[in-house]
């Protein structure tokens, strides 16, 4: 049994942190939304704590899941942050997905004060968060990584790891811009298909036994043809990472001219209500535009 933290239990770290406790580590945890915490160490016998910093004095190793780069900043290294309360020889595993060069930042900060850090953000949303089936993307020190392993392990079932610090987060910005263009193409075709009066769900089967098929199409479209738009994946957490997308891009030069358009898709969505419905809400832009309604 390990001793071990948790920041952050929200959609997808409430299951996280569950999952840890549930393998039998000794879990305490913090939450912006105290009541949150409280009611997680009522129901698993965990420790609800204060401040970042208390949860740092009682483990060896602290998980991070919120919500952007600020947050997570401040919780590892404002006031009362992880900084303040953990040890020398300490991990902190941040699986938020936060700008690179903010990773890389607070990477250097801690190592002056010989704190370990890994930035590991996860994908496979909720679900993948309940079932312990997420997937890893790994940035830091190997040796560090391999001593986390067997705690990441318990919430995921793939692990990359990519190289130094931030690396993980260029692959989870990389997977997620490609999932966001993509849900964004489907939209704007089973749009015209649907309109042209082509049934989505035949437009589906052809799209699903073609060059064209998609895991994301497959697993989304159906949320959209019954008008199920509870969270999964957040419009304005996505948003949120289309940004950081476009960030790096500057950063290293690199033009994203889809992704660009793409988010405007989103913060369309945002403005008319969507931001925090799933994903596949975003169709509603579309349907907006064109007058027609995608559904069984």
């Amino acid at each position: 049994m390990a001793k071990l933290g948790f920041l952050g239990l929200g959609l997808m770290g409430g299951p996280m942190a569950r999952n840890l406790l549930k393998a039998g580590h000794d879990v305490a945890f913090w939450s912006n939304t105290g009541s949150k915490a409280q009611q997680l160490a009522a129901e698993s016998g965990g420790k609800a704590c204060a401040t970042p910093a208390e949860v740092a004095q009682h483990a060896e190793c602290v998980f991070i899941c919120v919500g952007d780069s600020a947050m997570s900043e401040q919780v590892i290294l404002g006031p009362q942050g992880l900084k303040e309360g953990a040890r020398k020889g300490s991990v902190i595993v941040d699986a938020s997905t936060v700008s690179p060069s903010s990773s890389r930042h607070v990477h250097g900060e801690l190592a002056k004060v010989g704190i370990d850090f890994l930035g590991a953000p996860c994908t496979g949303s909720t679900p993948g968060a309940i079932n312990g089936t997420l997937t890893f993307m790994i940035g830091g020190d190997q040796k560090v990584f391999e001593r986390v392993r067997p705690w990441l392990e318990i919430m995921g079932k793939k692990l990359y790891f990519c190289g130094g610090p931030g690396m993980g987060l260029h692959a989870k910005l990389t997977q997620n811009l490609v999932l966001s263009n993509l849900l964004q193409a489907f939209n704007e075709g089973i749009v015209l298909s649907t309109k042209a009066g082509v049934d989505p769900a035949l437009m589906l089967d052809i799209l699903s036994n073609s060059a064209a098929k998609s895991g994301l199409i497959d697993y989304k479209a159906p949320f959209i043809f019954r008008r199920d738009f509870a969270t999964n994946f957040s419009v304005k957490w996505m948003h949120k990472d289309m940004g950081l997308m476009l960030e790096s891009a500057q950063e290293l030069n690199v033009p994203l001219l889809l992704t660009g358009l793409s988010r405007q898709i989103f913060q369309a969505a945002i403005a008319e209500g969507h931001g925090d419905e799933d994903i596949c809400s975003t169709i509603k832009v579309m349907e907006a535009m064109t007058g027609v309604e995608v559904h069984n």
